[in-house]
């Protein structure tokens, strides 16, 4: 029996031994080939999201004994990724015709029966979901397949509607500003103050930042302050609202779920690039249209702009940057600063001996420039070295402490909108050009440069690059691919072009 709480890969190499080991050994490798599999079909961001805690526990004849940590995990995998596991195991271990999905609990795991996995039951499913999402709760067929209860599934809804736990400590009030967050701040505030019959002006507000920059945050201080004056607020996170929609469908509570979901005054909803499945997305647009029709303000938090979220449907995509999209940039130094000494005064409560140095301070702001969280952990590592040792902080012995969280600097990451208004401006053409119909040499040239430059300096597939320049076909881009990189091979003045345009959009 397997440990909850061990990621797909390590759950693999303890799958119990038979009498000699060589055939758990056999699975436990053909488990690790399945992730791997799993991982380059879907990506990192949806394998991480559904399959980073799917652990095999056995393998019984034709059927392979798989385990989640929850039964939101173990519905959503038989929902949408029964069959695609089923033909990865397939193609490892033939033979395999089922799958046992169990969700685990204290110490052991509750057993369910193999799930049939034709393609056509899945499908059928999958189509009476969708179809159940727009049906009166009247007409929904009861689902027998699932584990979870219409008793137990209208209680989760009902906590969805109350929304995701707020941090009381994450308030406008303790948010530090600098100037790569001072636009979004000012916008959050703004909106947060903003009376209940004001009609919203930033709607839906739309942040979007890397880890740690700040931005769950500052939605959370929105939610906090809209709050306090009254108005009906629900923060979600992308799992919380999907798994609260899942339930409510088991539960035959749809039409009251979304009722009441548009019913509130302010929404607010984080992590928005894990929102997964056609379904639920559609609902999702649904609720934002209703939402932001009836005057309700909505807040959006990512890690990508509106165009960067691939899984989206584009219409959910385009009505999220119908609003205004503020972008949380990298903590410039005096924020470092400003930071480090909130952090390390709010630790001296606890250790009043805790003295930093202000060189100490300088460097680890200097040394450190990933995210608040690393400077977070730079705090504890010193604090760490001054209760544990009782030696004083020296830079010396700063610069051992904080080792492990000074990284390289990561390359930037190049977006295509950037290539393009670079092309565009280096060749004197405008970017509507570029992703104009028009076939002019004047034109053509620049377009596939920009094309080129797409699938050197990013990691878009073909069909997407087309897709930001007019909608192209993928064969249309990799023609002009070909072209470029054939004239400059035996043009020595567009290779130094080329040199210089990946300079600058690199720097």
């Amino acid at each position: 029996m397997l440990k909850p709480g061990l990621d797909s890969v390590q759950a693999a190499s303890i799958v119990p031994e038979k009498s000699d080991g060589s055939v758990a050994m056999d699975h436990s490798e053909a488990w690790q080939r399945v992730c791997r599999r799993l991982r380059a079909e879907v990506g990192e961001d949806v394998f991480n999201s559904w399959f980073g805690r799917l652990e095999l526990d056995e393998v019984h004849d034709d059927v392979a004994r798989l385990s989640v940590p929850t039964k939101f995990l173990k519905s959503w995998i038989q929902s949408h990724y029964t069959d695609r596991i089923v033909a990865a195991l397939g193609s490892e271990l033939p033979g395999i015709a089922s799958l046992a999905i169990a969700v685990r609990t204290s110490g052991r795991i509750a057993q369910q029966r193999p799930i049939e996995t034709p393609s056509a039951r899945m499908d059928e499913n999958s189509a009476r979901i969708a179809t159940n999402i727009f049906a009166p709760a009247s007409a929904v067929t009861p689902r027998r397949d699932h584990e979870i209860s219409a008793r137990d599934a209208k209680h989760i809804e009902s906590e969805a509607l109350g929304g995701s736990p707020l941090d009381r400590r994450l308030t406008f009030s303790s948010f530090l500003v600098g100037k790569s967050n001072q636009l979004a701040h000012a916008a959050a505030q703004r909106i947060a103050q903003a009376p209940a019959s004001e009609t919203p002006i930033y709607n839906p507000l739309y942040i979007h930042a890397s880890v740690g920059l700040g931005k769950t945050h500052l939605i959370q201080a929105v939610a906090h302050c809209a709050s306090e004056a009254g108005r009906r607020v629900i923060y979600l996170t992308a799992e919380k609202f999907m798994y609260g929609f899942v339930s409510a469908l088991k539960a035959q509570t749809a039409i009251a779920f979304k009722e009441k979901l548009r019913a509130i005054d302010v929404l607010v909803i984080d992590d928005v690039q894990f929102l997964q499945g056609k379904s639920i997305q559609q609902e999702f647009c649904h609720t934002l249209n209703a939402l932001i029709d009836a005057g309700r303000q909505v807040v959006i938090a990512a890690d990508r702009p509106p165009s960067d979220l691939e899984s989206l449907e584009e219409r959910v995509r385009s009505r999220l940057a119908g609003g205004l999209c503020v972008e949380m940039g990298s903590l410039d130094e005096a924020l470092r600063v400003k930071i480090l000494e909130t952090r390390i005064a709010a630790a001296r409560i606890a250790q009043p001996t805790f003295e930093v140095p202000s060189a100490v301070v300088t460097l680890v702001a200097r040394s450190i420039q990933t995210n608040g969280r690393d400077l977070d952990g730079a705090v504890n590592r010193l604090l760490a070295h001054v209760t544990l040792t009782g030696a004083p902080l020296t830079v010396e012995t700063a610069e051992i402490a904080i080792r492990d969280l000074v990284r390289t600097r990561e390359p930037k990451r190049v977006k295509i909108e950037d290539i393009q208004k670079l092309v565009a401006t280096h060749f004197n053409v405008s970017r509507a050009d570029i992703l104009s119909s028009r076939r002019t040499a004047t034109v053509v040239r620049p377009r596939q440069i920009a094309m080129y430059l797409a699938k050197v300096l990013t990691l878009r597939s073909l069909p997407e690059i087309g897709r930001r320049f007019g909608g192209r076909d993928h064969t249309t881009v990799l023609h002009a691919v070909r072209k470029i990189e054939g004239l400059a091979n035996n043009d020595g003045q567009l290779n130094e072009e080329l040199e210089l345009l990946k300079r600058m959009l690199m720097d």
